[in-house]
């Protein structure tokens, strides 16, 4: 999108055509799908419609199902038709990545991913209807099971899905008779010694500690390695059931990279030049999660597969492009890490931006404003604001709508009996 709405601006009236083939029609503000799973943010106003976002720009619904480059041809699959065969001059490869899941048992069935939208919303409409069922029996396996929590991926998503979908649950059981925080069991696992990678070990030290305090059981050196009928099986001998299982625990290249003719490495992803060009091949850019872009701050690295890396990428590629049609030597992308925040809910948070580290308060505060100024679009900042100053004086929304998600069922089931 970031690309595409740069071209848009640089490109001369009648320079060239730009054509953006997405399967949803929407860019998703992942950095905000803990807060939309939590209640936070209304989920609408996590995405911007590339449709709204790009006039002028030709944005297709559908698939890139293979990519023959030294013929300039695209195989495309639409929402709706026939598959069609799209020709171009110049490859834009930003297909991002996709869940690294595990060929871990009962995984696959049980466990709730976290990486779309879609995925955020299911996450908070289970989870209100664990509670649900737990408030609604009187067997006591089946309510310690609704009432038990583990999360996989002690990184950012992990964390913050964790954090918010729990601050979510500690508001839920107000209106749930019978229900006290301390009946609910909230498990992080995390295969590593540490959580946080990304921050300084002092501040993901601190953020486990926080976390512990509320409550969390944090379990590092620990993999799932079972998860039959949501009885959990943890590497270290322990063993309980869990009505929720949610799987964060990173992700890995769109595979379309290898259903294409380009070069990839051996993660899966497009091997570029530092000026994001496809290494070796002409006419050819990625960028993004996809992309193995040299990170010339840290030689012998590759820039890490963040939102700070992809933007920026976007906007470069984007100039590279018009340089190259203007016969104008490209540039080297060059981007220093500025750093990173989380958000813990409950108005805790921590961000380490350069040397500076917040923790507490003064780090959920980070968090938000930097996020806030990073949300494309005034109208989805102003948005994003609203629903957080709505819920700075009112209690959040707990109503599951879980019945959405199958939104014809009563009316087939209404068939069936006619």
């Amino acid at each position: 999108m970031y690309t595409a709405l740069r071209l848009n601006r640089l490109l001369r009236g009648g320079e060239a055509t730009v054509t953006v083939v997405d399967p949803q029609g929407y860019m998703t503000y992942q950095p905000f799908l803990a807060e939309a799973a939590g209640g936070a943010i209304e989920p609408r106003h996590v995405v911007a419609s590339l449709h709204r976002v790009l006039p002028g720009v030709r944005v297709l619904n559908g698939r890139i199902t293979g990519v023959d480059h030294a013929a300039r041809r695209a195989e495309f699959q639409p929402v709706q038709g026939p598959n069609q065969t799209l020709t171009y001059d110049i490859l834009v490869m930003a297909a991002g990545s996709i869940t690294r899941a595990l060929p871990i048992p009962g995984l696959a069935e049980n466990a709730i991913g976290f990486k779309t939208l879609a995925e955020a919303v299911h996450l908070r409409n289970h989870v209100l209807a664990q509670l649900a069922a737990a408030v609604s029996t009187d067997d006591v396996a089946v309510r310690r099971r609704a009432l038990t929590f583990v999360v996989v991926g002690g990184g950012f998503a992990g964390v913050e899905a964790l954090a918010e979908v729990k601050a979510l649950a500690e508001d839920a059981i107000r209106y749930h008779e019978g229900i006290q925080a301390g009946d609910m069991r909230w498990v992080l696992v995390e295969a590593t010694g540490r959580i946080l990678p990304e921050l300084d070990e002092d501040m993901g030290r601190w953020t486990a500690e926080a976390l512990a305090k509320r409550g969390v059981e944090i379990r590092l050196h620990t993999r799932l390695t079972s998860a039959v009928d949501r009885h959990i099986v943890l590497s270290d001998g322990t063993a309980f059931d869990a009505g929720t299982l949610v799987w964060a625990a990173g992700g890995r290249a769109n595979p379309l990279a290898r259903e294409s003719d380009l070069p990839v490495d051996e993660a899966g992803r497009i091997t570029t030049t530092a000026f994001l060009a496809v290494d070796g091949v002409p006419d050819a850019f990625a960028a993004g999660d996809g992309a193995a872009v040299p990170d010339l701050t840290r030689p012998g690295h590759l820039c890490a597969p963040n939102a700070q890396h992809a933007v920026r990428q976007a906007k470069l590629l984007a100039h590279n492009i018009v340089r190259q049609l203007r016969g104008k030597p490209l540039k080297e992308y060059k981007h220093a890490y500025l750093g990173s925040v989380a958000g813990l809910g409950g108005h805790q948070g921590v961000a380490q931006v350069y040397r500076i580290k917040l923790r507490g308060f003064l780090g959920w505060l980070a968090h938000r404003v930097y996020h806030l100024a990073c949300v494309p679009t005034f109208s989805h900042k102003a948005r994003v604001l609203a629903d957080w100053t709505l819920a700075f004086f009112f209690r959040r929304e707990v109503i599951q709508l879980g019945a959405l998600e199958q939104p014809g069922q009563d009316f087939r089931d209404a068939a069936k009996a006619a």
